[in-house]
């Protein structure tokens, strides 16, 4: 007999005593022993270790203790005393772990020793690191280098990521997808496109210069808490803060620090929004028009009455292409369509034009929320026409500023992890290493699936991540992904990618960047790039988890070495030894940024890297920021027309969440408890289906192409998001995400709009 769950709404600001009761919970749940707190008192630290879940900015003069919340789980979650050994695998069959929750598996412990699938037992049995390897390596040498895919998570080092790149190309591919193509490469395309530049502009310093600050699809308050910190000192400075989110989150509506006493004793908290708007799912290109709109009518009225103009006349004439294409597409464009499709009345949007148009230097924070759209470059498009309008780039306090999730997955990048070759230095690399690289386009993360799914992938290699869970279309995935020859996994802990294997399936158990990492040379440290552009060293602090486990350095090296053999010119085992000297040869490959590598890793708060953009220097096709015209308004051009009782689905991620590792079945601050199978509904919406609060549904999805997605058990709950939209956590909900719903120019798959049918439902039952 089931029961009702427990969803009552999360009547407290973010942070406060709730965050330091979820802090204490996990750190009792792993039994984690972190040493009077030494080891979370160099969190963030410029002497100590780089948090490896968020990318947030790491300050110069960090607090006292630099770790939020979400930094305290994902460190109890690495540091746990808990352990995956061999003999955990005697216990338990593939296919029985395969029924365990994704919570659970992860929950197990740290994997403690390399492992390889024995089909006759249906386990996994140990083996040694150089016999993997070896094997590793023949396969590799009988496969077409087109055939294989080497994904990389945003964890990775710049050290490792720059390896795992090298060997990949050695070996002759470009297909280097990684977890930017899941979230953020519609900011690399849009951003590049319009700025000339793939990464935000802004830095910490720009907080204490602003005097406007937008978020579009970001919620800070579990994506990024460390954050609410310059928002708090930014309001408290009277800067307003204008919040487009479809769903009212507490951490972007009021934050309690809970490293002030006051804040912490009182009833006193920092209201954060000043304005908060519910824009629809996939509103958001309506939305930044009707501000646009509103701007440049104003600018008209003054031009007309002879009165100082609203817009950055000089900057647009010097710095832009294209204002008068947009103009007239704004002038032009309807209030009733804005309004209809972003979901807001036109004096709301107006409202947030007003204070744009009353401040100097503005920024504008945004998240997946924004880029995992099939318009998701567009909308990134749309960010820069605004800030273009009254100069907002290239000034102090103004400027994108992406936020990412991952804590190097900006950074991997950076040392040329891409499928696009035209990103990589090619020819530097060519020179630096005495071989001939790939030309051709590799596979993105979408494309590698669809290959995949037409039989056209031989291997896929996982450098981190649990990618079998976070790509869409799982149940057209998962039998193709069961069909490869060869799955490689590099892993802190068990997930589902390992569980979901090829013929062939490798563990190979690796350090977590918070352990001492101890090579020949001595102990190492390994660096990263935060979301601002500045690079950071990370030094570990607790002894690792087992004997035999590797660096990732080590592991990429041994797997080059043995695959490629007389082929590569690289020294791999001096590589592994000393970091120090792939640092070297990183900064030989990029001078401008990384020159100087090795002595300037631990600046504190990190060294900028250049970006000619910040000096309004445009790296574009015509030389200067671009504007553009928006394709449509509409919320998704290439999906059927919208049917009677339709809704539109975004998916989200909990409060006790980090990507696809879930800590705890619980969300505080949306007030769910114990229930990941969760939809939240609009009241409207709710009476118009006949539904009840813990009611169970099965959703559909709306497409014509044949394929049946749909996931039963969803229990649904009243809350406030805008009618006609819906929201469910990821990854629960990625089946119903078609693969080909990615965006346009991008390929990030499109999951926060996706359109679905609610097709069966059913009285949950109370216990008495």
């Amino acid at each position: 007999m089931t029961t009702k769950r427990n969803t009552e709404a999360y009547p407290y600001a973010s942070g406060g005593w709730g965050s330091l009761k979820a802090v204490t919970r996990i750190l009792t749940q792993e039994h984690v022993a972190l040493k009077d707190g030494r080891v979370l008192a160099k969190q963030n630290k410029p002497d100590g270790f780089m948090c490896v879940s968020c990318s947030w900015a790491k300050p110069a003069e960090p607090h006292l203790f630099e770790f939020c919340e979400s930094g305290a789980k994902a460190t109890a979650w690495d540091t746990t005393s808990k352990r995956v050994t061999p003999d955990f695998f005697e216990l338990h069959t593939v296919a029985q772990l395969s029924t365990w929750h994704d919570h659970d598996l992860e929950a197990a412990g740290r994997l403690t020793a390399p492992l390889r699938y024995d089909p006759a037992t249906d386990r996994y049995v140990k083996v040694s690191w150089q016999d993997a390897f070896d094997e590793i390596g023949r396969e590799l040498n009988s496969m077409r280098p087109e055939s294989v895919v080497f994904y990389t998570s945003g964890r990775a080092s710049l050290e490792t990521s720059y390896m795992y790149q090298l060997f990949a190309r050695m070996y002759g591919t470009n297909n280097l997808p990684d977890s930017s193509n899941m979230c953020h490469e519609s900011t690399s395309v849009g951003l590049k496109k319009a700025i000339g530049a793939g990464v935000g502009t802004i830095t910490l310093d720009d907080f204490e210069k602003t005097d406007l600050m937008f978020f579009f699809g970001q919620n800070v308050g579990t994506n990024s808490p460390r954050m609410l910190h310059q928002l708090q000192d930014a309001r408290k400075r009277g800067v307003p803060i204008i919040t487009f989110n479809p769903l009212r989150e507490p951490g972007l509506i009021r934050f309690a620090n809970p490293q002030s006493p006051r804040q912490m004793l009182t009833p006193n908290d920092t209201l954060i929004s000043t304005q908060y708007h519910q824009v629809k799912n996939g509103g958001d290109s309506a939305a930044i028009l009707g501000i646009c709109k509103a701007v440049i009518a104003a600018d008209d009225l003054a031009r007309e009455q002879g009165r100082e103009r609203i817009i950055d006349v000089p900057f647009i004439e010097q710095h832009t292409q294209g204002y008068d294409a947009f103009a007239r597409y704004a002038r032009d464009a309807a209030w009733s369509d804005i309004e209809t499709v972003s979901g807001l009345p036109r004096d709301a949007l107006e409202a947030a034009a007003s204070e744009y148009m009353k401040a100097n230097a503005v920024m504008i924070h945004y998240g997946m929320g924004l880029t995992q759209h099939r318009l998701g470059v567009q909308n990134v498009r749309m960010l820069c026409n605004l800030l273009f309008l009254r100069g907002n780039i290239g000034k102090p306090g103004a400027g994108p500023s992406p936020v990412r999730g991952h804590s190097n997955v900006q950074g991997q990048r950076t040392v040329g992890v891409t499928e696009k070759p035209e990103l990589a230095p090619l020819d530097k690399l060519a020179s630096q290493f005495s071989f001939e690289p790939p030309r051709e386009t590799g596979m993105n993360t979408v494309e590698a699936f669809e290959a995949m799914i037409a039989g056209k992938v031989s291997a896929v290699f996982n450098l981190g991540g649990n990618l079998v869970r976070s790509v869409p279309d799982r149940a057209r995935i998962e039998p193709a992904w069961r069909k490869l020859r060869l799955t490689v996994t590099v892993a802190t802990k068990l997930n589902r990618s390992q569980l979901v294997h090829g013929e062939i399936a490798y563990i190979l158990p690796c350090l977590s960047r918070i352990e001492i990492d101890r090579q020949a040379s001595g102990e190492q440290a390994v660096s990263m790039e935060d979301s601002t552009g500045c690079m950071h060293g990370s030094r570990g602090m607790v002894e690792p988890a087992g004997e035999e486990v590797r660096s990732e350095p080590f592991i990429v090296a041994g797997m080059a070495k043995a695959t490629l053999g007389e082929r590569s010119s690289v020294d791999w085992d001096a590589w592994k030894d000393d970091y120090s000297i792939v640092r070297e040869e990183i900064a030989r490959t990029y001078p401008e940024i990384f020159h100087d590598f090795n002595a300037r890793m631990w600046t504190p708060g990190g060294f900028l890297r250049p970006l000619p953009a910040r000096e309004r220097k445009w790296q574009t096709e015509s030389g200067k920021a671009e504007f553009m015209v928006p394709e449509t308004l509409g919320e998704d051009p290439d999906m059927p027309e919208r049917e009677p009782g339709a809704l539109r689905l975004m998916t989200l991620r909990s409060d006790s969440q980090f990507n696809t590792t879930i800590y705890h079945h619980d969300d505080r601050f949306r007030g769910v408890k114990g229930n990941r199978m969760t939809l939240l509904m609009n009241a409207s919406d709710m009476a118009a289906h006949g539904l009840a609060e813990g009611d169970i549904v099965t959703l559909q999805t709306i497409a014509d192409d044949g394929v049946d997605r749909r996931v039963t058990g969803f229990s649904v709950k009243t809350y406030e998001i805008p009618p006609g939209c819906i929201a469910g956590y990821y990854p629960e909900c990625n089946p119903l995400l078609p693969l080909w719903h990615c965006a346009k120019e991008s390929k990030v798959p499109g999951a926060k709009s996706i359109p679905v049918r609610i097709v069966e439902t059913g009285r949950q039952r109370e216990t008495a």
